[in-house]
C-alpha cells in the first residue's frame, strides 16, 4: 500500500438510514483530524450536500465538500466521482475523505474506483467499507411483521429494498447499526446476528442518532481488496464445508452452522441430479419467512445446460442463467478449462453440474427445507425422460431472469 495514500471511508445505507447525521457528527467532533466528504444524491438538487454544509464549518465551495448531481456516483457520475477526488487531492490538504453513496447504490462500484487502475486508485487507499443501517428497518424486513417498501426512488428503479439491504451489509467491513432506540434489547440483538451472518466478519457499532467517535470510524484499516469478494457470509458458507462431492444421487448433507444465536444458522445443500424445473421454481417462489438470505448455483433439466444462479434476500428471489456448464462444451474447451482451475470438482458422469445453495435465516426448520429441496429433485424416471417435456418457468436464454417473488 501506498504510504502517502489518503484512506478513503466508503459510506453507504438505505435512505434515511442516518448516513448524513452521522457525517455532520462527525466533522462536528473531527478534532485535529481534517475529514474530507465527498456527498451524493439523487435528482437535481443535492439534498445531503446542503445538510452537510450548512450544519459543518465547511462548504461546497472551499472544497470541503464536493457536490454531485444528477445521477448516482456509481454509474451515470462515475467519471464525475473520479475528477472530483483527484481534484480534492490535489487542492486541499486533508487526513482522511469520506465518500457518501447514494442511499439507492451498491458500495462495490465505488471501491472499485479506487482500487482498479485510475487517477483516484493512485491517490487513495481504502480505509474500510461502511453501511449504516437503520435497526428497525431491517429488524422489521428480515424478523419483523412488515416489508418496509422502498423511499424516495423513481419509477424505474423496481429493486426490493431487501436486496439493497443485503448488499450493502454483504459488502461492508464496518457496520453501524443506527437508530439503535427505536428497537427492545432483544431486537437489536438480533439484527446483529443477522448481520453477522451476511458478513460474519464485518465490525458492527452501535449508535441511536449517528453519534460515533470519529476514531472509532475512520482510520480501522479493515479493507482488504484480496479478501473483500469472498467475505460475505454466503460464500463463506460455502467454502466452509467446500469438499468433493462425487454422489450421483441426492443432496450432499455435511454443513457448517455459524454461532448459534437468536436462532441465527445457516446450512448448505449440494446435490448433483437436476432439479424438475417446476418444483424447484414452485419452492423457491414461497420460501418460509425465516430465511432472509440464500444464494447459490442450480442444475435444473430443461435449461438449455445453462448454469443458473439463484438468489433472495428478504421476500425477493430471482433466479437467472449466468453461462453454460463447462460440461457442455466442447472437449477442447473442458481441458482448457481444467488446465486453469486445478480445483475444479469434476464428476465422471455429470462434470461441474451441480447445486449448490447456501440458506441463511431465523429458526431454521433445516430437515424440513432439505426434504423438501430432495422431492424436487429428478426421480430416476424422470432422469430418462425427456426433459424439455418438462414444464419450466426457468430462464433457458444467456442473461434471461425470473422473478420468482416480489415483495
Amino acid at each position: 500500500m501506498n504510504e502517502d495514500a489518503i484512506p478513503v471511508t466508503i459510506l453507504s445505507g438505505s435512505l434515511g438510514a442516518g448516513k448524513t447525521t452521522l457525517l455532520n457528527h462527525l466533522l462536528h467532533n473531527a478534532g485535529d483530524l481534517d475529514i474530507a466528504v465527498l456527498v451524493n444524491d439523487m435528482g437535481e438538487i443535492n439534498i445531503d450536500a446542503a445538510l452537510v454544509s450548512d450544519t459543518s464549518e465547511l462548504s461546497v465551495a472551499d472544497g470541503g465538500v464536493t457536490e454531485l448531481s444528477n445521477g448516482c456516483i456509481c454509474c451515470e457520475l462515475q467519471d464525475d466521482l473520479n475528477e472530483a477526488v483527484v481534484r480534492l487531492a490535489k487542492n486541499r490538504d486533508f487526513d482522511h475523505l469520506v465518500v457518501e453513496s447514494s442511499g439507492i447504490s451498491e458500495p462495490e462500484p465505488v471501491a472499485r474506483l479506487f482500487t482498479t487502475e485510475s487517477r483516484a486508485a493512485a491517490l487513495y487507499a481504502v480505509d474500510s467499507l461502511v453501511t449504516v443501517v437503520d435497526s428497525r428497518l431491517f429488524f422489521d424486513a428480515f424478523d419483523g411483521a412488515g416489508v418496509p417498501e422502498r423511499r424516495g426512488t423513481d419509477d424505474e428503479d423496481t429493486r426490493p429494498l431487501s436486496d439493497l439491504l443485503v448488499e450493502q451489509v454483504e459488502f461492508s467491513n464496518l457496520v453501524v447499526l443506527n437508530k439503535t432506540d427505536l428497537v427492545s434489547d432483544e431486537e437489536l440483538e438480533t439484527v446483529s446476528e443477522l448481520v453477522r451472518a451476511l458478513r460474519p466478519d464485518a465490525e458492527l457499532r452501535h449508535t441511536s442518532h449517528g453519534q460515533l467517535d470519529p476514531h472509532d470510524l475512520l482510520g480501522q484499516r479493515l479493507y482488504d481488496p484480496q479478501t473483500a469478494a469472498e467475505a460475505a457470509g454466503w460464500k463463506q458458507a460455502l467454502a466452509a464445508d467446500e469438499e468433493p462431492d462425487h454422489s450421483h444421487g441426492h443432496g450432499h448433507h455435511d454443513h457448517a452452522h455459524p454461532e448459534e444465536m437468536y436462532g441465527v444458522s445457516s446450512f448448505t445443500f449440494r446435490a448433483r441430479q437436476p432439479f424438475h424445473p417446476k418444483r424447484i421454481a414452485d419452492l423457491l417462489s414461497s420460501l418460509p419467512r425465516g430465511i432472509i438470505r440464500s444464494k447459490g448455483t442450480c442444475w435444473a433439466a430443461g435449461c438449455g445446460d445453462n448454469k443458473l444462479t439463484f438468489g433472495q434476500a428478504g421476500p425477493s428471489a430471482r433466479i437467472e442463467v449466468s453461462g453454460p456448464w463447462i460440461a457442455s462444451l466442447s472437449e477442447l474447451d473442458q481441458e482448457l478449462y481444467k488446465a486453469n482451475r486445478p480445483n475444479l470438482d469434476w464428476d465422471d458422469e455429470w462434470g461441474d453440474r451441480r447445486t449448490e445453495l447456501v440458506f441463511i435465516g431465523t429458526d431454521l426448520q433445516e430437515e424440513t427445507m432439505r426434504e423438501e429441496l430432495e422431492t424436487c429433485l429428478l426421480t430416476d424416471d424422470e432422469l430418462t425422460a425427456d426433459w424439455d417435456g418438462f414444464e419450466n418457468p426457468l430462464p433457458s436464454e444467456l442473461d434471461e431472469l425470473v422473478v420468482l417473488a416480489a415483495p
